[in-house]
């Protein structure tokens, strides 16, 4: 890999507009390289284009509820690293960059970049003496997280038989199989593989943050299931519920405890909004729930759509109350009503708008190779005007839970979708778009 000639390569200031630019520009032709010569690891989530906290956690949840839909057990360790992104060693990071074929310029520009950097501390207007930073990644920088990512990006090669996610430094070990014992053991094995390529590049376990999980829905499980051990010999709590990139699974996956944080979250800003709403104008209570309420309901709501309608209806009851913030209509006034005051859809079709663009890119490529990988386009065996359609193939599913995963649920939706699309050749992403707003809207059924 070499640096743009038109670059110099030299020391900015790092706070400086112009570092920034410069800084922009490499990172740009690091990520280039490192993903034109598909340098990442295939789950390697982290600071990637397309990748995201969404990918990464439809993918693992994918897993499990396959393994799960198979009566299988399956069992998980969230790993927490101490102090990661300061922990870099910088050697060692030189040392990866030049296994991956960066150039001697592009070597002594990184070692440059990372030396006689100082850190100060300031408190009630003292400021602290410069300490020398010998590691880590600079705090803000734009470099910082790709570095980072290709830092740790070989641990997934330590993960064994069992199954491994990597984003930023958050880390999922998981595995499954039909015997709790031989699951537990095998996780076991892997955790510990894991923990020494930790070591070997000098990041060390948060073990009292690091948390096991048991999913499980309705096979027989101990009530104490065999520990997971650190390799100091500190055992792993097990835990009902962690949050993962944003979102809090529980072991059953029902999204309970997930929900209510939305809730109550979005009861507390709307709350705050209505305390307030003499100070605000029409235009700023719309752009107020835009901007505060809107992202809150849309993070991860892909992932959560599989929740019962029950836990579902009580985001649709913050959604109103938002609404009606906004347009000062009555507690009466019917949800329809609501959305057709703002122009807004349902939650319902918000997710499902947002769940079928994300079954498009990845039947497009635009997605993460390990979600386009799950959605495969059915070869028609007869030429005739609906066998054109594009369609894909169903996966088979043994229970109704089984048909949540992504492979199978967004199979059966992206064919429901085309009774009335009837697309037959892909088209661009935009366009798409622009057909589902049409295709998708709400359409009153109460009575």
């Amino acid at each position: 890999m070499q640096l743009s000639p038109n670059l110099r390569i030299g020391k900015l200031p790092q706070s400086s507009p112009s570092s920034k630019v410069f800084e922009s520009q490499v990172n740009k032709q690091v990520t280039d390289h490192l993903e034109s010569h598909r340098t990442f690891s295939a789950v390697q989530s982290g600071f990637r284009a397309g990748h995201g906290c969404t990918s990464a956690t439809l993918k693992v949840l994918n897993d499990i509820i396959t393994a799960i839909d198979k009566r299988q057990y399956c069992a998980a360790v969230f790993i927490d690293l101490a102090k990661a992104f300061d922990s870099v060693n910088h050697h060692i990071l030189i040392g990866r960059l030049s296994s991956l074929g960066f150039s001697d310029d592009c070597l002594a520009w990184f070692t440059n970049y990372f030396s006689d950097r100082v850190h100060c501390v300031k408190s009630e207007g003292m400021l602290s003496g410069p300490l020398a930073a010998s590691m880590g990644v600079p705090l803000g920088s734009i470099l910082g997280p790709t570095l980072f990512s290709v830092y740790i990006n070989d641990v997934a090669l330590a993960a064994g038989d069992s199954l491994i996610h990597l984003y930023a430094d958050d880390t999922i070990l998981y595995t499954s199989g039909p015997s709790l014992d031989t699951v537990l053991s095998n996780l076991q094995t892997s955790f510990n593989a894991i923990q020494h390529s930790f070591r070997g590049l000098q990041l060390l376990l948060n073990a009292s943050k690091t948390k096991c999980m048991l999913f499980n829905r309705s096979l027989p499980a101990p009530a104490r299931p065999t520990s997971i051990t650190t390799l100091d010999g500190s055992d792993l709590e097990y835990v009902d519920i962690y949050k993962y990139l944003g979102v809090w699974l529980d072991c059953k996956l029902s999204f309970q405890t997930h929900i209510k944080h939305l809730q109550s979250k979005i009861k507390s800003r709307v709350g705050f909004l209505f305390r307030n709403k003499a100070s605000f104008t029409h235009a700023a209570k719309l752009t107020l729930v835009k901007l505060t309420i809107l992202p809150i309901l849309d993070f991860g709501d892909v992932i959560y759509k599989i929740a019962s309608n029950t836990l579902l209806s009580k985001l649709d009851a913050v959604y109103h109350s938002a609404i009606r913030f906004v347009t000062k209509a009555p507690y009466t006034t019917h949800h329809c009503d609501l959305y057709a005051l703002v122009g807004w859809p349902s939650l319902h079709i918000r997710r499902q708008t947002h769940w079928l663009q994300v079954i498009y890119k990845s039947m497009l490529g635009k997605g993460p190779p390990y979600l386009s990988s799950l959605v495969t386009m059915a070869t028609p065996t007869r030429s005739t005007r609906s066998s054109r359609c594009i369609s894909l193939i169903i996966p088979k599913a043994n229970t109704s839970f089984g048909r949540l995963s992504f492979q199978f649920s967004a199979a059966c939706d992206w064919n429901e979708l085309q009774k009335s699309l009837k697309l037959e050749t892909l088209i661009s992403l935009t366009n798409f778009k622009h057909l589902l707003s049409e295709q998708l809207t709400d359409r009153c059924s109460c009575t």
